[in-house]
């Protein structure tokens, strides 16, 4: 006769001897435990490192840069108008870039803008020497100037 739920008694089930392996003791919980808070602890550090890195990348507020304008496109050449934000005082680093209708960079350049004494927002003009025909002047980012 073969054991059925109906049949099988309601204590913990008897198996035989070496047929299943070891059985597990019953402070593994503890383990377990260590194992999550140590994973949780890498997996932590890993977004804060991420976050650092991309905070430094494209982040600062502080140097906000906006295109006011972009002009006297040519085959060769388009003339950025841009203003940036930054600290009383000090300067920037600004990327611009030129790309074409396809999207392609035809151009890139670092500029760098200094406002004056009580100044914060700094509104500057700059030609970008390109290799093909531009569609685009645009500034990626800025920084703070070393």
């Amino acid at each position: 006769m073969t054991e059925t739920h109906a049949t099988i008694s309601p204590g913990a089930p008897v198996f035989p001897a070496g047929r299943y392996g070891r059985r597990r003791a019953t402070g593994g919980g503890r383990r377990r435990t260590l194992s999550a808070a140590l994973v949780l602890l890498v997996l932590l550090g890993a977004l804060t490192l991420i976050s650092f890195r991309l905070y430094r990348q494209y982040g600062d507020p502080v140097y906000d840069a906006q295109v006011i304008t972009y002009t006297d496109i040519t085959d060769n050449q388009v003339l950025v108008d841009f203003r940036v934000t930054v600290p009383p005082g000090g300067s920037a680093v600004c990327v611009l870039r030129a790309r074409d209708r396809a999207g392609a960079e035809v151009a890139r350049e670092e500029v760098t803008v200094t406002a004056g004494s009580g100044d914060r927002h700094i509104t500057t003009r700059h030609r970008l020497a390109t290799t093909a025909r531009p569609f685009i002047g645009e500034v990626v980012r800025c920084r703070a100037a070393a």
